[in-house]
């Protein structure tokens, strides 16, 4: 291959397909560097065994973490600080509020019972909460004397029992006060007494948060802290172990190092090209099969780009699942992948593209070798069930079949890798049961294809040969005869066809509608005549103009019946670029002398065959109108006619433009004799009934 060629529009068309594709499907894929596990609590760990790339930690599960978390929150003792001065200052301030409202003897009371609540201690509001909220009722203060600046302190454990609250401290001095003073019920004191007092009870022993908080974490730390290492090259977990809270919590701290790991970017995008180079090696796969075995899919530009498309959204759509649910991507119909590429294409293609599809969806999927193998075999099953989607309930079968494998491969599995069926879940065959309703219904996709990509199904052909369609019903009624000729075309095309291994349907509908342009003048054409000839007032270059011009009138018929490509191929192409021989001879014999007859003028508008389909139906058009004409209905005589026509053909280059080979051709020619003999085979003559009178003479 030479530079002018790989760079060719083809080439760099195919190039920009896989490049995009590539680009969208790493898009969409995690950025895990690592394989990614997915596991669950007391479930059987289902990969190979799993060893430590490095030294991973050993931390306690989280509801141990949380259990010791709880028991030293509950146990703490918090830290709190108490001011000595605190209770001197607000005693001095109590006894200047209020001397004037007091007797002496009642400010040196009352001074006296602050002293009591003092030495008993007041706590803050929160302090006291802690304190009744946990196990342990203790509180540790460091007592500081605010006079002296050198002061340390001194740590103190005090009975929290034992300690007031502002209410309580002022309940206190309201009751001893009411006792001292012979007051029945308590409340005696005055207004601006009281109010005095409220002033003054404020809490001498706070929370001290810096120094409870720094305490309390370094408790919690021990918690966090590391049981062992598991060692570089250690088992963490094993095929088949149950997976304990301490398993669990080691893989979810060893997951946890993988992604840190991902901050070093050279490993990043070194794992990064990894995953290109993979996906790219899956699409050399399918253009390199397509290249050798399928050229002519390689080289149609539509194709590949339905084909990449197709593929690269499915692949997407199943990304976004797997990512929603590790367990859903198997709701996702990866079956329907060859059925519907081998609506279009064949066998061959529809199996190269599941396995590019699941190869490329093994990058990211959870359990590599089950899902490869179940839907290989789920593929494989639908691929084989159906040979030609002609119904839609061949679809219905096809879920049924597949279905049946899903469930029987999954228990091969099951028993394969655990030797039991404990791990049979019944939450897998609802899913095997949901994606095969899915693929039931993938004849919905073949409709939306044809309609995006201009393609043609089997399906469809199918419905277009039934005899009920407008066209055909207006040929069968306007021109009998033609249509009469176009069903034993029909049926000669696609014995041919099937004989070479073409797409029989294809030419059978082709041939149904390769004459409908006829319907404009039935009366000038030979099938359709009953006696009367409109030719016969015509000259050869006027009659040829009605006969040429079905075709071109077969085209406008077919696109206002929106009738596919393919089937107008066949209106176009069944003529090539021949000549109507019959009034060109004719026109030659009736010239003048040196006169010319230019025979452009009666050449059909072509283009010649374009595929092996169209030009097989060109032989079966001429041999069977051909056939109309013979007086003798030998062996010899039809097999003579049909290597005339056919050698007729081929020398006039009809056949250049056409994949179709010499062996194809002959093949081709011995069917059409078999069949016309078949056809036209002499009857045996039933004897008369003789009278009892005849007898006896």
């Amino acid at each position: 291959m030479n530079i002018k060629t790989f760079f060719s529009k083809i080439n760099l068309i195919r190039i920009g397909l896989m490049i995009a594709a590539t680009a969208i499907i790493l898009l969409v894929v995690p950025r895990a560097d690592r394989q990614s596990y997915s596991y669950e609590l007391n479930q059987p760990w289902k990969y190979p065994l799993l060893t430590a790339d490095f030294d991973t930690p050993i931390l306690r599960d989280s509801a141990s973490i949380h259990r010791l978390q709880d028991s030293i929150e509950a146990d703490f003792i918090p830290f709190a600080i108490r001011n000595a001065a605190t209770g001197q200052e607000n005693i001095a301030r109590f006894r200047n509020a209020v001397h004037t409202d007091l007797s002496p003897a009642e400010i040196n009371l009352l001074s006296s019972l602050l002293t009591q609540v003092y030495q008993k201690g007041i706590v803050s509001p929160d302090l006291y909460d802690k304190i009744h909220n946990g196990n342990n009722t203790k509180i540790r203060a460091l007592s500081r004397d605010q006079s002296d600046a050198n002061s340390q302190g001194v740590i103190k454990v005090y009975e929290g029992k034992n300690l007031l609250t502002r209410k309580q401290a002022f309940d206190f001095i309201d009751s001893a006060y009411t006792a001292a003073t012979g007051g029945g019920n308590t409340g005696q004191l005055k207004a601006s007494v009281a109010r005095g007092l409220n002033s003054v009870i404020t809490p001498d022993i706070v929370l001290d948060t810096v120094v409870d908080t720094k305490y309390r974490n370094q408790e919690l730390l021990s918690v966090n802290g590391a049981l062992g290492v598991i060692k570089k090259g250690q088992r963490i977990v094993d095929r088949g172990e149950i997976i304990s809270q301490q398993i669990y919590t080691n893989l979810n701290t060893y997951q946890e190092l993988l992604l840190s790991s991902q901050n070093d970017s050279t490993t990043h995008y070194y794992f990064y090209i990894g995953q290109t180079l993979y996906i790219l090696i899956c699409w050399l796969i399918l253009y390199i099969f397509l290249a050798l075995y399928r050229r002519d899919f390689y080289n149609n530009i539509r194709s590949m780009t339905f084909l990449m498309t197709f593929i690269t959204l499915f692949i997407v759509v199943s990304t976004l699942v797997l990512e929603w649910n590790p367990t859903a991507l198997y709701l996702m119909p990866f079956a329907a992948i060859p059925v519907i590429v081998m609506v279009f294409f064949d066998s061959r293609t529809a199996l190269f593209s599941l396995l590019v599809t699941v190869l490329t969806m093994a990058l990211i999927a959870t359990y590599q070798f089950q899902f490869i193998f179940l839907e290989l075999a789920a593929g494989l099953a639908a691929t084989f069930s159906i040979n030609h989607l002609s119904k839609r309930s061949q679809l219905l079968r096809t879920a049924v079949i597949t279905l049946l494998v899903y469930c029987l491969s999954y228990t091969a599995l099951c028993l394969a890798t655990d030797g039991n069926l404990d791990n049979f879940t019944p939450r897998m065959m609802l899913m095997f049961v949901f994606n095969s309703l899915i693929l039931s219904f993938a004849y919905v996709l073949v409709l939306v294809i044809e309609k995006l990509f201009g393609f043609t199904s089997i399906v469809t052909l199918v419905e277009l040969s039934d005899i009920n369609h407008p066209l055909l019903r207006r040929l069968a009624e306007e021109a009998p005869g033609t249509f009469q000729h176009a069903m034993q075309v029909s049926t000669l095309a696609a014995e041919a066809a099937r004989a070479i291994g073409a797409n029989t349907q294809l030419v059978r509908t082709g041939a149904l509608y390769h004459d409908i342009g006829k319907l404009e003048s039935p009366i000038f054409f030979t099938e359709n005549q009953h006696g009367i000839n409109p030719h016969a007032g015509l000259n050869p270059e006027t009659s040829a103009h009605k006969i040429i011009s079905h075709v071109t009138a077969g085209l406008a018929l077919a696109s206002k019946a929106k009738l596919p490509q393919v089937i107008k191929n066949f209106i176009a192409e069944h003529h090539g670029r021949g000549m109507a021989k019959y009034f060109y001879n004719t026109a030659v014999n009736n010239a003048a002398e040196g006169e010319t007859v230019d025979p452009e003028n009666f050449r059909y508008p072509g283009p010649n065959p374009q595929s092996k389909e169209t030009a097989i139906m060109m032989m079966a058009d001429c041999v069977e109108a051909a056939s109309r004409s013979l007086k003798d209905y030998s062996r010899e005589s039809i097999d003579n006619l049909v290597d005339k026509i056919i050698d007729g053909q081929i020398a006039d280059g009809l056949f250049r433009e056409s994949p179709i080979s010499f062996r194809d051709i002959e093949i081709a020619r011995n069917t059409f004799k078999k069949r016309l003999a078949t056809i036209y085979h002499s009857r045996v003559a039933y004897p008369e009934l003789k009278t009892a009178s005849a007898k006896k003479e």
